[in-house]
């Protein structure tokens, strides 16, 4: 049997820019200063110097260079604009697209979530009865052609249709019992208009539907496929299933006479596998999720034990950073921020273009890496530990002197181009230690000040030190490294750099305490200490490959221990510790989720049990589709939770502590209004008693700017005050 599909390929590729280009156009594109053709040249440019370097790789084959995988904000976007799918009230936009992203004035933005279990944000498309899909396919065509112009044949990459209706939420108005699955049919007709108009131009079509490896959809598959696959005049069917094990799925997509199948072999081989024999089967060896190289000799047994045809990666490389080079090569006694990694673990390391040649080099003989140097230790039995009774700990908070319905931040405030430069030439020495803190004391007494001034009752010293959230707390803890740019994209504009968990955890000294102890002393206002999550600094790490999770994540919790035990020592009577991503590890298939979540809870429990029942714990989550594991979030035994709700409407129940439903979405420039924010807190308080209730935005303030967060939290003061004296 001949294969006309190439011999190795990548299901997609790092968009952001390898110095982060397309961040920078974005801001500036939104800023007013470059306008829309200057932010899509900006695009062209990426593109092309994408599929050249990939050909410059090893990916010469016609059809092994992706296409339509490059995003101006997010690939399930696109798929939703390709598909009609833009809900009328953002048609007049000056802008549609971005006004579905971040809002408009007047409009809100569509909702966020996490794609899968990833750090990845995607924007979730609405589509209802009446939705009038289209097909849209300008998009996939444009790059297509593009790239034959630069002498290349590549593969367009499309959302899948099932995995689309999956993502999406119904349309405001949507009868009830209504779900976007029951426009299948309607989608399909447009998803065969799309492939016939790729027809002729490309011999390949890549549809990923990563929904294959979650739990459900096979009947809607099987149904999809089959009317698919035999459409008249359509180029060839390859269905992509990555992060996890598709096997159950197969045997629905095998009924249909789909060309091939490319899945994710990083979790071993998928059952049922053997019905695509005499198909391409693209074997996805190097995982797109962790930056660690690929035993050649493991992938060449996996490759041959699938009956695998190609050579390829196990999802899309967007979620790792570009390249190692540059990475190894200054003195390891410069400071975090320009640190080389040491030349041990780099050598057992691979970015997305490393991955590339490893594609690439499986053909051949590559080099067996060897083992990292000491072995991590076992972390032992997970204990579930407890605080006492919440009613008795409430007892105790009491003299914090809080009103109802208290407001407060997530933590963050904005970081200002100063405050990087100030960062920047402190890590390139051109800043004396000295001068550094002391600009960093003066910003936590302008966020101080600027709490006060705005009428806050909870305040924070606005993190102005960190980076970020958890690569700040990497930079102190023994066992991780850090890049100097191995960015990588979250969602839209934003990026961050995940630290390397290589060592077993530990704390060597304070991280937070002197920078909260200073805020506490300009203020008799409480104060809340920050610190990030042990699931949240796990997951959005690479960890080392032959590290269980639950082991890394329980070393973590114990370092966060000590930091809330010194806070408290500092005087600090309210601690955060922030768990974004609990529902991000969540795995995919439910019959693995209670393991999962006994050992994050315990987790979280072991780093901040400590705590003596005066003191008051704090815990945050955002944009994680959070109803999916209240219990979890209840079973934390947080005082106080504070939940993404402005952006997604989530509506909060009955909750048996103190409880934050976000009331201002903070990743869009639109500035709430008071009676906006009043009817959440009114619409809260039919289920939560107003001494439960805190008031806070979404998530933290670090992307905005200070005009904004001082007109969005005018606005949530005063709605606040109102609406406490209504309770009162």
């Amino acid at each position: 049997m001949t294969h006309d599909f190439p011999a190795s390929t990548v299901l997609g590729f790092p968009r952001i820019g390898p110095d982060r280009e397309l961040k920078h156009a974005l801001e500036d594109y939104w800023a007013g200063r470059i306008d829309r053709a200057a932010l899509e040249e900006t695009g062209r440019s990426l593109r092309a110097g994408t599929w050249r370097r990939l050909h410059e790789l090893g990916l010469r084959e016609p059809g092994a260079l992706p296409s339509n995988t490059f995003s101006l904000y997010d690939h399930v976007l696109d798929a939703a604009v390709m598909a009609g799918a833009v809900p009328q009230r953002y048609r007049d936009a000056p802008d549609p697209y971005f006004a579905m992203a971040r809002g408009a004035d007047g409009v809100a933005p569509l909702r966020m979530t996490k794609w899968f279990d990833t750090n990845y944000h995607y924007i979730v498309p609405e589509i209802g009865p009446r939705t009038a899909l289209r097909a849209v396919p300008d998009k996939p065509l444009a790059e297509l052609h593009e790239a034959r112009e630069l002498g290349y044949a590549t593969r367009p990459v499309l959302l899948g249709p099932v995995t689309l209706l999956r993502l999406a939420q119904a349309a405001p108005g949507a009868p009830a019992g209504f779900t976007p699955l029951d426009r299948l049919d309607d989608l399909l007709h447009v998803y065969g208009e799309l492939l016939s108009a790729l027809a002729g131009h490309a011999a390949w079509v890549q549809l990923d539907e990563p929904v294959l490896v979650t739990d459900g959809g096979s009947p809607a598959v099987r149904h999809a496929y089959r009317r698919l696959a035999g459409l008249e005049r359509r180029p060839k069917l390859l269905v992509a299933s990555y992060f996890g094990d598709a096997g159950d799925a197969l045997p629905a997509l095998a009924v249909a006479p789909v060309d091939g199948v490319a899945v994710d072999l990083t979790h071993g081989v998928p059952r049922h596998l053997e019905l695509f024999e005499g198909r391409t089967v693209v074997g996805g060896v190097v995982s797109g999720r962790n930056v660690w190289r690929t035993d050649p000799d493991a992938a060449r047994a996996l490759l041959a034990a699938a009956g695998a045809t190609a050579v390829g990666t196990s999802c899309s490389l967007l979620h790792v950073p570009y390249t190692l080079r540059g990475e190894q090569d200054l003195s390891p006694a410069l400071p975090s921020e320009l640190a080389s990694l040491p030349s041990e673990l780099a050598s057992r390391l691979a970015f997305a273009e490393e991955k590339v040649a490893e594609v690439v080099a499986l053909a051949g003989l590559g080099p067996k890496p060897g083992p990292l140097p000491v072995p991590p230790r076992a972390a032992g039995p997970v204990r579930t530990e407890s605080r006492g009774a919440y009613e008795a700990r409430a007892a105790a908070q009491r003299d914090l002197g809080l009103p109802a319905l208290p407001v407060t931040t997530i933590g963050s405030f904005p970081q200002t181009g100063e405050l990087r430069a100030a960062r920047s030439a402190a890590a390139a020495g051109r800043l004396a230690p000295a001068e550094y803190e002391a600009r960093i004391e003066a910003e936590i007494a302008r966020v101080i000040g600027e709490q006060e001034r705005l009428g806050l009752d909870v305040l924070v010293h606005g993190e102005p030190e960190r980076n970020d959230m958890v690569q700040y707390f990497a930079e102190h803890l023994d066992g991780f490294a850090v890049t100097r740019n191995g960015w990588v994209q979250s969602y839209g504009s934003r990026c961050t750099r995940p630290p390397i968990l290589y060592g077993d955890v530990s704390r060597p000294a304070p991280i937070t305490v002197r920078w909260a102890a200073h805020a506490r002393s300009l203020t008799r206002r409480p104060v809340k200490g920050m610190l990030t999550g042990p699931v949240t600094i796990v997951a959005w790490s690479f960890v080392r490959a032959d590290r269980p999770l639950r082991d890394v994540t329980l070393q973590v919790a114990d370092a966060i221990r000590e930091e809330v035990a010194d806070l408290e020592a500092a005087g600090i009577r309210i601690i955060q510790v922030d768990e974004p991503a609990l529902r991000e590890l969540l795995p995919l298939r439910r019959e693995e989720r209670a393991e999962y979540l006994a050992w994050a809870v315990a987790a979280y429990r072991r780093a901040t049990s400590g705590a003596a029942d005066a003191t008051q714990i704090h815990t945050h989550l955002c944009y994680s589709d959070a109803g999916e594991v209240l219990e979890a979030i209840d079973a934390l035994d947080a005082d106080v939770t504070s939940i993404e709700a402005a952006r997604s409407g989530f509506a909060v129940g009955a909750f048996g502590r103190g409880i934050g439903p976000g009331v201002y979405d903070i990743h869009s420039p639109r500035i709430p209004d008071r009676e906006e924010i009043a009817a959440r807190l009114r619409a809260a308080l039919r289920t939560i008693p107003p001494e439960r209730l805190w008031v806070n935005p979404d998530c933290g303030l670090k992307t905005r700017t200070y005009d904004e967060v001082r007109a969005a939290l005018t606005n949530v003061v005063e709605a606040t005050r109102t609406v406490r004296e209504s309770v009162s």
